[in-house]
């Protein structure tokens, strides 16, 4: 009991801790903008201003909501329903709804199924495309096979890829091996960790490789619900199209 009530603890204040640490940012550049606007009122540039109020208060609501489903995932409070799933049908729904700047080639073998709770696994993947589209030169390449215990999802891209020494960190709260540059191309920097927590909600691990197109391969075994799968497999190409 007193074990669990010292990981709660800590686990409050980590939250707290990432919140305060990362929150700030966008809470001092709404504020600067504002005071520089009642200070001058006839010399501020409204549409700017506006515009820069709006883009912080968007990265306040995403920072927010990742950090309250970081949480509920640590709590395991809101999971979801676990269903026996065909894992293909969630990466086609996902892939085929979004809109994205790099072309998608997707290759899944169908009939894969896991337990899973389907929105959850929806957003891993939502959050390792995202990823893979922040930092792809020209194309992301998703996959799923299996071997005789685990479904197998890779995503993958050809950027410039994830030194062998930051490949265990970057799951990690708020990682950017590159602060500017993953800064100027958004995210909140809670992405892989999300990604991370929903694999092991469902039993399941999660890692990064080399990829076959130069850059950074995020590999997702998950286990099988039933071993007995078909050895088909289908084939589409998508320009990528990304979903809100």
């Amino acid at each position: 009991m007193r074990c669990r009530l010292s990981r709660e603890i800590r686990r409050q204040r980590r939250f707290a801790a990432d919140a305060s640490h990362e929150l700030r940012t966008p809470i001092a550049g709404l504020r600067v903008s504002l005071e520089e606007a009642a200070r001058h009122p006839k010399d501020t540039d409204l549409e700017n201003l506006l515009s820069h109020a709006l883009s912080n208060v968007d990265r306040l609501q995403a920072i927010v909501t990742d950090l309250f489903v970081l949480a509920e995932l640590e709590a395991s409070t809101s999971i979801g329903e676990y269903k026996t799933v065909d894992l293909a049908k969630i990466i086609q729904g996902q892939v085929y709804r979004r809109k994205d700047k790099h072309k998608i080639s997707l290759r899944c073998r169908p009939g894969i199924l896991v337990e899973a709770a389907p929105e959850k696994i929806s957003r891993m993947l939502a959050e390792l495309l995202d990823n893979a589209q922040r930092h792809a030169e020209h194309l992301v390449e998703v996959e799923l096979t299996h071997d005789s215990r685990h479904a197998v999802l890779t995503v993958a891209d050809d950027g410039r890829g994830i030194p062998e020494a930051d490949r265990q960190r970057v799951f990690d709260r708020f990682i950017r091996l590159d602060e500017a540059r993953s800064r100027d191309l958004g995210g909140t920097g809670l992405g892989l960790t999300i990604a991370h927590d929903i694999a092991t909600a469902h039993a399941g691990t999660i890692h990064v490789e080399d990829s076959t197109l130069g850059g950074a391969c995020f590999v997702v075994q998950l286990p099988l619900a039933d071993p007995a799968v078909p050895t088909s497999s289908i084939g589409v190409s998508s320009n990528g199209r990304r979903g809100g």
